[in-house]
């Protein structure tokens, strides 16, 4: 068999399977062709998964693969983390020392995490980004070790993984791009119940079209056949095949044991339960290999041979004597790198430790503790805390299990396994009470916790508290992404401080549960951080103090913007730097920056996030390197300057990239997509938000995104597209977000569709809404380009029917809305003259002298595609009004040079249009160009409409049904229908509403008469 791997099988014939091996030896020859294979396989218990599994890695050896195999290890109710992943990893150290070692280069400590051969393990950072840093290295670290050789990754007893395991084990599935690595994990079918943690995961990754699910049924008859005959080296009788295959049902692991229990005389078992059968060969050995195989049961699912050494107090020759005959009898078997012992099959297992009494339970898991403690050589370092604390539990021994939980916990925290973290410092909850007073007065929160910031008191000489263990408890559930079991944690610390006796502790939960509740999207979270203001004010200076002030300011600059968040800034500075907090007193003032910035005063705001993003980097701070980053690039390109945005985002994006922040390098993309736009590199910008929508989970960032996507469809004219764009986006920030940053580009792409798709009535709904909501202080950014898409729908729309209603009223909001937004640099100043321009030219009273100088104002800011819809309305102008065709057809080049080269259709097709109407040259000219630049050509045959689908086209300008046009133009209103159809596909737009609009800006017929119903 295979080296290196171990074989638990008693049969000799791999029996079935053919088609499930097919496809396992099929991903071998896929990933060959640098294709990352990802597969499942499930089935019950005893189905034959592990033989599958062998069968597969004996074709993976043949074809020269590089493999390594990790299980996932049952101790007590949690797993150890990350423990299969470990396992393999460290095969591949041992088989591939230099390759890994390269493929690991410059990460070695971060990696140590997972495998610990690879370094010391930091203490630090620990934040919401850390697991997916963790996860990300991993990944790429597999991709490099599998860039010129075929690497199969196999992890065992997926329904006994831990929670870091199981999302390691999905984010592989989803971000392995490239290399040649099969990744294949088995989990036990019958064990996944419908609230088992596992469940979940399968559900997930059976909407990945990446992952391949192969699930293993029960044996036939005929293979039940072939299985005995292959054990028994002769055709069973018939008789014999019978009572198995009727006893077993088909479960390949129970008809070996059927034919083991024959074999060795134990003729009771075929008549007894499959729990009793398992133990009958269990209870034939003699007592000292029982006695061993109950101790192994309890030691977990493999136990180190050093430690059962001394957990039986057997003599060498003794404990060698009892193993060799549990290995006989094939209940036992050496692991594959020989140092230790486990069952054949789990099922063995749990049916022996089942079986033992619950004194008997304790008292050996006492024994594993002691051993532990007194030898600390015994198992790896990095499984002796977790297992010492397990022991200790079941040892029911609350005195010894409260402290090794605690320091579990820590390990855990370390190793960035949040989730365990969380259920260990759960399991130390359970089990504060049961412990003695006098002996919890011996714990210091300096020992064990660290989340809370010491506020008035010495964490190494104060006694631990049950609090100090719900507020790590609420962290590392936040970490871990279990935002619901954090906002539970916190409702329970705040009932246990009703009483009003720790206030400061109080403000510091109250800041937890304000930050949960906005990422569940049940509020905006300002009514928690008021409490926690509320209960700090009038403390002496402390870091949670700070904090809660930071928190409150950052709040009210992205929600409420407005002056009184700079005095609670740089009131947040001033504490921070009382208590010696500069992290806190860092994040303050790039808050301070930002809000600097939008109070009018850039060149100071910029200088102070300039100099934190400096300092940070000096002191290592990479979250707050990022945030200054994603501040920076938003305010310049809020300042309009676009291409130093550009510099810096991708000098940030860089650096967060190195730093693994990847929620941060997705704000910094985002915001790089948003500049790129500006500059008209759309291809670019593009790029960068499809890549933050492959870096994130986190909503907010991946809304941004796809508001990016959803502009550039817009302004494209890929109507569709920018509409499934804005809802998306619309999810993604869900109900309760009420940031104006985040509102008001929605509105802005809302109002873009609406006035495409010539809804009219509906802009002007968008429009009321948002101004309801009002312009706060810093963000005419976002204000001005919503007004002026609104402006401009009304323009395009005067003279249609439907759009008289209301018009005065509308012009009236829009410039009371914009009388009272600042235009403090010249792109905002320049927005304003377009807006003046747009409303006066939807009253018909614009002139050249208007288009002239929004041209003039827009030239000089480097925003090529708001440039060409300014020289279009100009060059309108200049021939409206009989003016220099010279200077017309020089800027009507330009604006169509820029249209082709942005991709612009609608604008392009705009400028065409008007080109052939005034007789314009267009250079270059493509073929649809030449059609419309033809001498005495007729606009509407330019677009290839025929003259029935002209007058059809006209009456649905006008707003006709089918029906009303049927009754226009005395034809059936199906063959209306069609002409609708046909005139939809040639002008390439979605709807009639489409259409309508197309027709109306390209001025294709003369003013038009909405008829009422049934006239002609």
């Amino acid at each position: 068999m295979l080296g290196g791997v171990e074989t638990r099988s008693v049969s000799p014939v791999f029996v079935g399977r053919a088609d499930e091996l097919a496809v396992l030896t099929d991903a071998l020859t896929r990933a060959a062709g640098q294709e990352p294979q990802a597969l499942l396989i499930g089935g019950e218990a005893g189905v034959g998964k592990t033989r599958l599994t062998e069968e597969f890695l004996s074709e993976a050896d043949r074809r020269g693969a590089v493999v390594a195999v990790g299980g996932c290890v049952e101790i007590g109710a949690e797993g150890l983390p990350f423990a299969p992943f470990s396992t393999a990893l460290r095969t591949l150290h041992r088989l591939l020392p230099d390759e890994l070692a390269a493929a690991a280069v410059g990460q070695e400590n971060e990696l140590a995490r997972i495998l610990p051969e690879l370094g010391e393990t930091p203490r630090g950072p620990h934040d919401e980004e850390s697991t997916a840093r963790l996860f990300e290295l991993t990944a790429r670290m597999l991709e490099r070790l599998a860039a010129d050789r075929t690497v199969v990754l196999v992890l065992e007893d997926l329904h006994w993984a831990d929670t870091s395991t199981r999302h390691l084990l999905s984010y592989l599935f989803r971000a392995l791009g490239s290399g040649r690595l099969v990744v294949v994990a088995t989990y036990r079918a019958d064990d996944v119940h419908r609230r088992h943690p596992l469940r979940p995961l399968l559900a997930e990754l059976d909407r990945l079209r990446t992952v391949q699910r192969i699930e293993l049924s029960r044996f036939n008859r005929a293979e039940v056949r072939r299985q005995l005959a292959g054990i028994l080296a002769s055709q069973p009788d018939e008789e014999f095949v019978e009572s198995v295959f009727d006893r077993s049902d088909g479960n390949a692991f129970f008809v070996e044991e059927l034919v083991a229990s024959r074999a060795s005389g134990c003729l009771t078992g075929l008549t007894e339960s499959l729990r009793d059968l398992l133990l009958v060969r269990v209870e034939v050995l003699p007592d000292a290999a029982q006695r061993v195989v109950r101790i192994v049961a309890e030691g977990g699912s493999t136990v180190e041979y050093a430690l059962l050494r001394a957990v039986t107090r057997l003599t060498e020759d003794e404990l060698i004597e009892a193993l060799r005959s549990a290995v006989g009898a094939n209940i036992l078997l050496a692991t594959s790198d020989g140092d230790g012992y486990r069952f054949r099959h789990s099922l063995v297992r749990e049916a022996v430790s089942d079986d033992l009494l619950p004194g008997e339970r304790a008292r050996v898991n006492r024994r594993y503790a002691e051993e532990l403690e007194q030898d600390d050589s015994l198992i790896r370092a990095e499984e002796r805390v977790i297992r010492l604390a397990t022991y200790w539990y079941y040892a029911n021994d609350a005195v010894k299990a409260l402290p090794a939980v605690l320091a579990a916990s820590v390990a855990a925290r370390r190793r960035h396994a949040y989730s365990e973290q969380l259920r260990l410092l759960e399991r130390a909850m359970e089990l504060w009470e049961a412990v003695p007073e006098e002996v919890r007065a011996e714990l210091r929160p300096a020992d064990y916790t660290e989340v809370y910031p010491p506020c008035g008191c010495d964490p190494a000489t104060t006694p631990l508290q049950r609090l100090d263990l719900l507020a790590e408890a609420t962290v590392a559930a936040r970490f871990g992404g279990e935002r619901e079991r954090a906002l539970k944690l916190t409702k329970t610390a705040l009932r246990l401080l009703e009483d009003g006796h720790d206030p400061l502790r109080a403000a510091w939960f109250w800041t937890e549960r304000s930050r949960m509740i906005a990422s569940l999207a049940r509020g905006d979270g300002w009514e928690e951080l008021a409490r926690a203001q509320e209960l700090v004010r009038g403390l002496p200076p402390s870091q949670v103090h700070a904090d809660v002030l930071v928190r409150a300011a950052s709040w009210g600059m992205l929600h409420k913007p407005g002056p009184d968040n700079l005095v609670a800034a740089e009131r947040a500075v001033e504490y921070a730097r009382m208590v010696g907090a500069e992290d806190t007193e860092l994040n303050a003032r790039i808050t301070v920056g930002s809000l600097l910035v939008d109070a009018g005063d850039p060149e100071r705001g910029l200088a102070e996030m300039y100099a934190v993003k400096n300092r940070a980097a000096g002191l290592g701070l990479p979250m707050l390197v990022a945030r200054a980053h994603v501040n920076l690039t938003s305010h310049l390109e809020s300042l309009g300057r676009s291409r130093e945005a550009v510099e810096l985002a991708e000098e940030g994006a860089e650096l967060v990239k190195n730093s693994h922040l990847m929620d941060s390098e997705a704000y910094i993309r985002g915001n790089l997509a948003e500049s790129l736009y500006s500059l008209g590199r759309w291809e670019e910008a593009a790029t960068q938000a499809r890549r933050t929508l492959t870096l994130v989970s986190s909503a907010a960032p991946r809304a941004a995104a796809v508001v990016r996507l959803s502009y550039l469809a817009l302004a494209r004219g890929e109507l569709a597209e920018a509409a499934g764009q804005l809802t998306a986006a619309r999810t993604h920030f869900g109900s309760h977000d009420g940031q104006p940053q985040h509102r008001i580009p929605l509105f802005r792409l809302a109002i873009g569709v609406a006035a495409a798709e010539g809804r009219i009535a509906d802009v002007r709904r968008e429009v009321a809404a948002v101004i309801e909501h009002g312009f706060p202080l810093g963000i005419h950014r976002y204000a001005w380009p919503l007004l002026l898409a609104a402006a401009s729908a009304e323009a395009e729309a005067r003279g249609l029917p439907a759009a008289e209603a209301g018009r005065e009223e509308a012009l009236t909001v829009l410039r009371t809305a914009a009388r009272r937004l600042a235009t403090p640099v010249p792109v905002w100043n320049a927005h304003s003259e377009y807006l003046r321009a747009e409303l006066l030219r939807a009253e018909g009273r614009d002139t050249v002298a208007d288009w002239t100088g929004v041209e003039a104002a827009v030239r000089p800011l480097e925003r090529p595609y708001l440039l060409a819809r300014a020289q279009y309305r100009l060059v309108e102008a200049l021939l409206a009004a009989g003016g220099d065709r010279e200077t017309a057809a020089a800027l009507l080049q330009e604006a169509y040079a820029t249209a082709e080269q942005l991709g612009a259709r609608r604008i392009r097709e705009d400028l065409a249009l008007l080109a052939q109407r005034a007789r314009l040259p267009l250079t270059p000219v493509d073929a649809a160009a030449r059609a419309l630049l033809a001498p005495g050509a007729d606009p509407v045959e330019a677009l290839g409409l025929t003259s029935r689908e002209r007058d059809v086209l006209r009456l649905v300008a006008a707003g006709h049904t089918n029906r009303q046009i049927a009754e226009e133009l005395f034809i059936s209103p199906k063959t209306a229908s069609v002409h609708v159809s046909n005139i939809l596909a040639k002008l390439g737009v979605a709807s009639r509403g489409e259409a309508a609009a197309l027709a109306h800006r390209l001025r294709l017929f003369g003013p038009v008469t909405q008829q009422p119903a049934g006239t002609r």
